[in-house]
């Protein structure tokens, strides 16, 4: 399966659910008034799109009418694909030109954060990329060990220290086994506790004082992964940790699971973050690499 397959496959459901529900209105519309834009915006609320979203959506929907002057409802779904084409464009690969570089991967438990971070190595290892993990979710009961398995499959090399060791700890001894060994990318496991815990955001600061200090130069990718099936509740978790840790991107979850994947345009609008990875499926090469173009296509496919 080809990865666009993969794309449109994990984007069935929002396909099936959202996009139906707006080509039905357009399609049952015959003049383009204020009913039919109030409709317009309803519908892409409904769809987890956002409020906000989708209210700029519909708005530059009626600029672009006026604009060009359209009364042919059957140009509406095209003038949407040009608006999220827009909204969603911009640079979504990871910036690893430094060795090492590192990827710091946060996020709330439950998300599927360290099995990502596993399949991101996965990818990586197939581009002969050395990869070494760091083990700095030390609270979570098995987390090395499951984090350890993943590494054994991708070839990777791990540092880890005993349960309830100090996450900081943790990461100031992989950076230096990167640069003893080095290796190409330090990616960083870390706690998942609840996001309003203030101790949680306190400890990822203390690891990035700790990056910055040993790799002042170094690229680093702070990636925030979220659940899709958990719709706007993944952006207000978003907007938490941006405050506290600055995030460079967002990898999305769960997305073969969820009619909910409109959150990709409210990330991105509403957060300025752009997605830099999905997950599209179970398997080890379902994680992967965001394009814009593949996600609108999928998304307005005929």
């Amino acid at each position: 399966m080809g990865l666009f397959d993969k794309i449109k496959n994990g984007m069935k459901k929002t396909k099936d659910s959202m996009m139906r529900q707006v080509e039905s209105l357009v399609h049952s519309t015959t003049t383009i008034d204020d009913d039919f834009y109030e409709e317009l915006e309803e519908t892409l609320i409904m769809a987890d799109v956002g409020v906000s979203t989708s209210t700029k959506i519909v708005e530059r929907l009626r600029e672009l009418v006026d604009e060009r002057k359209i009364t042919d409802t059957d140009r509406i779904m095209s003038l949407l694909k040009e608006i999220v084409s827009d909204m969603v464009a911009g640079e979504s690969e990871l910036k690893m030109t430094t060795k090492p570089a590192v990827i710091l991967v946060i996020g709330v438990n439950g998300v599927g954060k360290t099995t990502t971070i596993g399949k991101l190595a996965a990818g990586m290892a197939k581009y002969k990329i050395n990869v070494l993990m760091a083990a700095a979710d030390t609270f979570r009961a098995a987390a090395a060990e499951q984090l350890q398995i993943w590494a054994d499959r991708s070839g990777a090399d791990i540092v880890r220290h005993k349960e309830g060791a100090d996450p900081a700890a943790v990461v100031f001894d992989a950076i230096s086994a990167a640069k003893a060994r080095h290796s190409d990318v330090i990616i960083i496991d870390t706690a998942g506790r609840l996001h309003n815990k203030q101790n949680l955001m306190q400890e990822l600061k203390k690891i990035n004082r700790v990056i910055d200090r040993e790799l002042p130069d170094a690229d680093k990718e702070t990636l925030l992964v979220l659940d899709a099936t958990t719709g706007q509740n993944a952006v207000a978790q978003a907007k938490q940790f941006q405050e506290v840790v600055g995030l460079t991107g967002i990898i999305l979850t769960k997305l073969d699971g969820t009619a909910r994947g409109g959150i990709v345009i409210s990330i991105k609008e509403e957060l300025g973050l752009p997605v830099k990875y999905i997950g599209v499926g179970e398997q080890v090469d379902d994680l992967q690499p965001f394009v814009p173009k593949d996600f609108v296509d999928a998304l307005f496919e005929e």
